[in-house]
């Protein structure tokens, strides 16, 4: 599916994203021209979803991140996606995971303070339809935050 080519082209915009695409064309041996047609045939194919800004939340005024760990009512046949649409609209979740098990789904928010995520859990996360638990993790540090592979 993929040559060493197109490995070389990821392997190079995965380190740094802002490169354009004659710099990536000369770092991985190829033209403009080829590079060009390489990057638009794997985002066709779907293995190059979109490039993104990466945020720094806590420059931003908002330095708390809280993981939410969801087990919802499953005797209600529309729980997942009454669920899942209520929780989009919640403009603080950055992240929805659906899981197999005991949890059903993590949210990822982020709140300014205490106040504030004590507000949006009260106000909005509780307000989510269908929840039969719920369990907040505090996030202390990240570790390791990394999506790139190793190509």
């Amino acid at each position: 599916m993929l040559d060493d080519k197109d490995r070389a082209l990821l392997r190079r915009m995965q380190a740094d994203p802002s490169l354009t695409v004659p710099e990536l064309a000369v770092l991985a041996g190829v033209t403009a021209g080829q590079a060009a047609r390489r990057l638009d045939r794997m985002t066709d194919q779907g293995i190059i979803r979109g490039q993104t800004a990466v945020i720094d939340w806590a420059k931003l005024g908002y330095p708390l991140q809280v993981s939410l760990r969801v087990t919802l009512d499953k005797a209600v046949p529309s729980a997942f996606d009454a669920f899942l649409a209520a929780a989009r609209e919640v403009a603080e979740v950055l992240e929805i995971q659906t899981f197999l098990g005991r949890v059903d789904v993590r949210l990822v928010l982020v709140a300014r303070d205490l106040q504030h995520y004590q507000m949006l859990y009260r106000d909005h996360i509780l307000a989510l339809p269908h929840i039969a638990d719920i369990e907040a993790l505090m996030d202390v540090a990240a570790v390791k935050s990394d999506e790139r592979l190793p190509l």
